[in-house]
């Protein structure tokens, strides 16, 4: 028996649904009269994206063969945009506003509640301007790692950092009840205190941006090792991963009697210190490395473990996934806000063959979603 998909009515109203979280996205053009409506374009766009599209010349290329298809779900009366229409329409396009609704979309298919929420950057290397005119835009983004979604993502201002943006992505996000990772740049009070505020814990890296922080808990945690930890209460969880020819151990400690550390550098809501001691062994190579952190969470080694553990999903899960299936490096969309609103596109397309059914591959799904009008319609309205 094949796969049964939604009636064709049916199926227009499932993606009424999905895109009235983009009703408030106000349409860039100010004409009195508009050719192509906005929620038209950006169904456009999505679909487009799940079925291989890269740029905006195969997208328009992707309208003018798919417009039956379109069709199942709006009225498309005037055809599609040109891909250089396309390009300027999301040039304009207000990019925090079109990742807040994505958000909101985000919010309405899962329930957060507790677990991971890694927070990391990635430069979209095509993304500058010849000549210097532009740098490359960096984008932060937040990643579930229980479910494997995208929760949000925030374009880092131009002459700005990871470390203004980080809170403005969390004014974004509900987290309350999650643990926050965040690599080294993230580990600042103003970030800690966010993370409290929004009713959510953190564990964030610790390296030589933070000075004497980062050497007292080195420190501290040397000298208690060489005693065997006599001193104070340490707690321990060991993994053994072996992989592809690799040999990992790690190690995590965690120690929560540290009044004197929060008294030396009262860092909001701090209850935990953490030393996860790695050993690789590949190809009869072996390298060490031994990583610091601080955290709100009591000192639970295995929960630790895992939170660090789960932030590098974020690497495999999201950064992987959008250079080899999406080709973010090979992107040269580029003009204004068109580059930050074409990965909210992509991190659209990547949650929704996350969630479809079935033990394909994403890259396999992208490729039947090219193949089936059918499959890909079910995506946008499963």
């Amino acid at each position: 028996m094949g796969t049964r998909y939604a009636t064709a009515e049916d199926a227009a109203d499932q993606v009424v649904d999905f895109l009235r979280h983009f009703d408030g996205l106000e349409d860039p053009r100010q004409r009195a009269k508009v050719l192509y409506p906005l929620d038209e374009i950006l169904l456009l766009c999505l679909l487009g994206v799940l079925a291989g599209c890269e740029s905006w010349v195969e997208i328009a290329r992707f309208g003018e063969k798919k417009l039956a298809l379109l069709r199942r779900f709006r009225p498309f009366k005037d055809g599609t945009p040109s891909h250089d229409q396309l390009g300027d329409i999301f040039a304009a396009l207000d990019a925090q506003a079109f990742q807040s609704c994505f958000i909101a979309w985000v919010s309405s298919l899962t329930k957060l509640g507790a677990g991971i929420v890694a927070i990391d950057g990635k430069t979209l290397r095509r993304s500058y301007q010849e000549g210097g005119a532009k740098a490359p835009i960096h984008m932060i983004s937040a990643w579930s790692a229980r479910q494997n979604l995208v929760l949000g993502q925030k374009k880092v201002a131009d002459k700005s950092n990871e470390i203004t943006a980080i809170p403005e992505l969390l004014d974004l996000l509900t987290i309350k009840g999650a643990t926050v990772t965040i690599d080294a740049m993230g580990c600042q009070h103003a970030i800690a205190a966010k993370i409290k505020d929004k009713e959510a814990d953190y564990v964030l890296a610790l390296k030589g941006n933070q000075g004497t922080l980062r050497n007292d808990v080195e420190l501290f945690f040397t000298e208690q090792k060489a005693k065997g930890f006599a001193d104070t209460i340490a707690r321990s969880h060991n993994t053994l991963e072996k992989n592809h020819g690799r040999i990992e151990t790690r190690t995590t400690t965690a120690i929560d009697d540290i009044a004197w550390l929060k008294a030396r550098h009262n860092w909001p809501g701090l209850q935990s210190i953490v030393m996860v001691e790695s050993t690789r062994e590949i190809a009869g190579r072996i390298e060490c490395e031994t990583r610091y952190y601080i955290t709100s969470l009591k000192a639970d080694a295995a929960a630790l473990a895992e939170a660090v553990r789960g932030h590098w999903g974020i690497e495999n899960g999201l950064h992987w996934v959008m250079d080899m299936l999406f080709r973010d490096d090979e992107c040269r969309i580029r003009k204004k806000n068109a580059p930050a609103n074409f990965t909210t596109i992509k991190h659209m397309a990547s949650n929704l063959l996350r969630q479809a059914p079935g033990k394909d591959s994403m890259r396999v799904k992208r490729k039947v979603a090219a193949w089936d009008d059918d499959f890909l319609a079910s995506l946008v309205t499963g």
